[in-house]
Parts: C-alpha cells; structure tokens; sequence
C-alpha cells in the first residue's frame, strides 16, 4: 500500500543534532585520522581516469555516475559519520586505472567493485567482469586506450555475488565461451549458488538492497556518501554466462596464456562459491573478498545465508600458510592492494583474527546464557584490531555479525518462551499502543526521548505507531527525523543506508510500484534447471489448487527433455521423463524463459513456428496466470498492506 507524502513542510532533510554533532567529535578523538598511509596506497599506481566518471547505457541512460561526489572534498560535516567521510573519500575520489605491479592492473571505483586485468602472453585475463556490462566494456576500453589494446584470452569470476560477474557480456560474448575461444573460470557450485542468491529470493533482497546500498538517495552530505564496500552500484545492463571451467579443490593449478595461476577453495566464507589465487609470476596473492579494508558481513542486511565466521578465518589463516611466504603484494576485489610481504601478512593476520574474535565472544557470551541482543552489546573489539582503520564496520559491523553467528549456531529463537509465537508486527503494534494510552500520547514522549537523544529507544516504540496507523502524521514525521539521526551517526555505510532511504519512504511515501520480471540477460544465461526452481518459487497455490497437470518439454536446443508439473500446489520438474504429460511443448528454452517470463505470447510463438503444442492445449490456456508476479518494490517501514 503506498501512503501520502508527509506535508510538504516536513519532508526536508534536518540538520544534524547537538547529540549527533557530540558523537561525530567523540569519533574524531577516538582514531588516528593523521594515518594517511590509505590514501597514498589508493593513489598508487594510477595511470588514468575519465573525467567525468559518468556512463550511459545506449540509449543514454545513466548506469553509473560519480561527477556529483566532489563534495566529498570538504572536511566531513556532521551529518555524515568521520570514519564513514573516510571510507567515503576513498572510495570515491581514487578512481580509474591502476597499476598494481608490472603486468597486474585493476580498475577500481567504477562500479561497487574492481576489475583485474593480468597481462598474458598474447591479452587480457580479466578477473571479476563487474555489475553491468557498460561498466566492465568501460573498464576493458579504457585499460586498452593506455595500455594497449589486446583481446581477452580468459575471464575468471571468483564467486557468487552478481557484482563480480553480472557485467560479463560487456569483456566476452556467450558464443566466445561455449565455443572455447576464451575459457570462462569459476569456483565449483558457481551456477547454483549465484541463482539461488540472486534469484530464488532475488526480489526480497534487491529490494532490500535498494535500501542498503543507498539507489534512492541523493549523493549529497545528508544523502547517499558510499557503499563502504565501494563507490556505488552500477545500474546498468546485467548477463549471465555458464562458465566452461570450474575449480574443485586448493591446490588446482591453470595456465593460461602462459600465466600460471595456483588455486584455493573457500567456499562458506563471504560467499558459498568462492576461491582465491597466487599469481607465481608476479608473487601476487589475489584474495577476492574474503579481506577487504573494513570489517565485512557475516549477515548481510540485504539478506542471504548467514556466513560462517570460523571458517571465514580459517580460510585467511590458510592462505596465509599456503601464499604468506611468497608475496610481494595482496590485492583483492574491492578496495586498494597492500604492498609489502611485512605489511601484507600483519594485515592478513588482523584480518583473520577479527572474525575470529566475533566467533569466538559471541559462542563466550552464548554459552553464558545471554540473548543475541545482549551479546552484541557487550562485543567490542581489542584496540589491536578495532583501531586499524580496515578493521572497522565501514560494510558488516560487530553488532550485526555478532547476532549473525548466534543465529548460525542456534537460530532465531532466544530459549524465551514469549518469544516463541509472537504477534506480526501490525498487529503487535496495535495492542501496543492500545496500553501504552494510544499513538498521541507514545509520540509525545517519543518527542521527549528525541530531545535528549535517545534515538534507538524513540525509533522502537515510532515503528510501533507507524505500524498501527501508517496515516499519523506526526509519528512518521519523528520517526523519519529520528532514522535520520541514526543515519547521520552510523560508520557503517549499509546502516546509514538503511536509516536514510527509510526516512525517504516515511516522508515521501513508497516509489511507484512496478511489477518485478527477471532480468533478460541474467535469465537469458540461466540454466533451464535453475529456472524451473524460480517457476516453483512464484507457483500461487491457491490459483493451482485441484490442479494435477503434467506438461512435457522438447526443448530444441537441448538434448533433455523436461516433464514440469503442478500437482498439490508444488511446481516440479523432471528430466527425461515423460509419463503423465498431458500436453507436449516444442520449443526453445530461450523462447520458453520468455514465454514465461511475459515477453512473448503462445500466437506469436506459433505464428513465428517456434511453438507447437501436441496433446491438450487448453491446459495452457491461463498458464502463466499461475505464477506470481513479485512488486519490485514493496514498504520496509510502513505495513505491507
């Protein structure tokens, strides 16, 4: 449901508090903003940029914009966290082609993360082809402008986030590597696990990650500064490639175009498909992202699986124990290389040793019978990890990770049987209000909460009055100021994100709502398996109640045929089986996907022959009326209906 904006006189940004300009000083005091070493570190090896960093899809639109950032020059206003003004600064301003050592170069700050370049004999070896695809050709053409131009002989992705290999179609075509012109490397479970991430549950968490990395907001000082992770996410066109080569275990070696690259596996860490690598030639330790330079997510708030602490840092330990002893720089898909095997292996160490220590406290303070709440209170860091500046919660925080591996180990329920079958939130809300003498009375003490700037305990008991009357206009609007404050103070960019763009929806009301469809080149490149697992996800069970239907596929450019059926309200499918099929489609998987996914229709196809329909062909007749069809975006702070 999509609620009136707030009164014109109260949608405007606020200033930033005396409370919140007295936590932005205790920040100041609190580390060494004289330690420049990152920023030289950042410079270091730039070749060249474009000016302005602004690029277009082909029909002009904007999929990735930094000229608006230079206010990021100025000193850090109060509105915006020091540390976070740091990260910000970094992010942002050290942007465009780098060398990393002779014949390693990355492009970084044009998208969320970096692009790898590793000269081979012959070209390119591209590692991590970015979000979109105008970002990664940006990338590729202006490394060829100062570098020289050479074709890519190879494209590795090192896991399965969509901002390392979504732009895969702007370095390589599908034909390339089905071909085998140019190999296509990815860790094992790549496929599965980047579709079951971004698509089984892809609209839940794209729309959440509208809010965690801050698509909504204005770059500006009380807007949008950084991802923390990055300088922003591109928006452009998105693919996806099958790839033709995949790594099983540690220890796998390739050469390609002869540049030998050493392998290890590490999965269940930042993602469940993941690898790292050691370049021999350039003792060079590429570590993905299982480091980057601030403290990453356990559990991310755009949601996913919890990740797994422990092994998290076990995995720096081994790459420490495998590579340490043979590096002369460690660089990564995010942020800045650290040079030096002295400084490397300290930083790998401290890194290793900060999600050990959050592993460790929290099972600590767990087994001391404390709540997940309770226990993320009362974790801090020692100063020899929590005072290096790529230690701090720029991306994940201590707060959130420690809650994350309490629910990793025991899950969400805390022992209290209160706790066990509690009320959804409206209706929660609602009786809340109801004994606390009704939503005026809460949001006049609330008013006095803010004023002393006690801003959490003000947002808890807001959330519950915008939850029981969506419509009060004074609760939104101090619960809008008060997520702002928040925002102001929070080092964490994705927490700051999450603040701001809910103070958006709450003055301004919810984005006109369009109806979610795949991305066509994402869906264009999935295997058809892993699209029948997105048809059982959207299945309405009520509009297949009774139903018992069997459909079988000949799919002409496969040698599999599929039997897809909907019996007891659950969608499956089956591989050459062909029993209990009452109506028989040929056709393409790609002309099916589309058929599916709305782009086409059952004449057009059979008009064009490439559709036929043998058997009972009313079974399709309401087919795709079936299937639920995702709001792209739907209210995070405010009743969903």
């Amino acid at each position: 449901m999509a609620y009136k904006p707030l009164p014109e006189n109260l949608t405007a940004n606020k200033p930033a508090t005396s409370h919140t300009h007295a936590a932005q000083e205790q920040v100041k005091t609190s580390l060494d903003f004289s330690n420049r070493k990152s920023f030289a570190d950042a410079q270091r090896g730039f070749i060249a940029t474009l000016n302005p960093l602004t690029l277009r899809r082909e029909d002009g639109h904007i999929t990735f914009d930094l000229a608006h950032m230079e206010f990021l020059n100025d000193e850090a206003p109060a509105t915006v966290n020091p540390s976070l003004w740091r990260q910000s600064q970094l992010n942002a301003q050290h942007n465009g082609l780098f060398e990393v050592v002779d014949g390693i170069y990355q492009v970084r700050s044009f998208d969320i993360a970096n692009m790898t370049l590793i000269r081979s004999n012959t070209g390119w070896i591209i590692i991590d082809p970015l979000t979109s695809s105008e970002s990664s050709a940006a990338a590729l053409a202006l490394a060829n402008e100062h570098l020289g131009e050479r074709p890519v002989v190879a494209v590795l992705i090192t896991h399965s986030h969509a901002d390392h290999f979504a732009g895969v179609l702007g370095v390589v075509s599908q034909e390339q590597v089905r071909s085998g012109q140019v190999p296509l490397i990815a860790p094992e479970d790549f496929v599965n696990e980047s579709l079951n991430e971004n698509v089984l549950a892809g609209n839940a968490m794209n729309r959440r990650a509208t809010y965690m990395y801050g698509n909504l907001l204005p770059a500006s000082p009380t807007g949008y500064v950084t991802t923390g992770l990055g300088a922003a996410v591109s928006m452009g066109s998105t693919g996806f490639i099958v790839p033709s080569d995949f790594i099983y275990e540690t220890g796998e070696t390739r050469t390609i175009d002869g540049v030998e690259i050493e392998f290890q596996m590490t999965p269940g860490t930042e993602a469940p498909a993941e690898f790292v690598f050691y370049l021999p030639a350039f003792k060079a330790l590429c570590m993905a992202e299982i480091t980057s330079h601030h403290l990453h997510n356990v559990y991310t708030p755009r949601g996913a699986q919890v990740r797994d602490a422990l092994e998290w840092s076990s995995q720096i330990n081994e790459s420490i124990d495998l590579f340490g002893h043979r590096i002369d720089v460690q660089f990564a898909s995010h942020h800045w290389p650290i040079w030096g095997q002295e400084d490397a292996i300290d930083y790998l160490e401290k890194q290793r040793d900060l999600y050990k220590y959050i592993h460790d406290q929290t099972l600590r303070l767990a087994n001391n019978g404390y709540t997940k709440e309770e226990i993320a209170e009362q974790v801090h860091l020692p100063d020899s990890l929590g005072q290096e500046f790529y230690n701090r919660d720029y991306y994940g925080t201590v707060h959130h990770n420690c809650r994350a591996v309490y629910v990793k180990y025991l899950g969400f329920f805390d022992g209290n049987p209160s706790t066990l079958y509690q009320l959804p939130p409206v209706e929660q809300a609602k009786r809340y209000m109801d004994f606390m003498g009704g939503a005026d009375a809460v949001v006049e003490k609330a008013r006095g909460s803010f004023d002393t700037g006690d801003y959490r305990w003000v947002a808890e008991v807001l959330n519950h009055v915008v939850m029981s009357d969506p419509e009060h206009i004074a609760g939104r609007a101090l619960l809008a100021d008060t997520l702002e404050q928040l925002g102001y103070q929070s080092e964490s960019a994705p927490w700051r994100n999450f603040y701001l763009c809910g103070a958006l929806e709450l003055r301004q009301g919810l984005p006109e709502t369009k109806v979610f469809q795949a991305s066509g080149g994402i869906a264009a490149g999935m295997p058809i398996e892993n699209f029948f697992q997105t048809l059982a996800v959207r299945l309405l069970p009520t509009a297949a109640d009774g139903l018992a239907v069997g459909i079988l596929l000949k799919l002409t450019d496969m040698e599999d045929n599929y039997l897809i059926t909907i019996k007891n309200s659950v969608f499956n499918y089956f591989k050459n089986k062909e029993s209990a099929a009452d109506t028989t489609l040929t056709i393409s998987s790609a002309d099916f996907k589309k058929l599916i996914m709305g782009l086409t229709d059952d004449p057009t196809l059979i008009s064009e022959n490439k559709l036929v329909i043998t058997g009972n062909a009313q079974v399709m007749l309401g087919f795709a009326q079936l299937f639920d069809q995702f709001p792209r975006r739907f209210p995070l702070v405010t009743p969903r209906d």
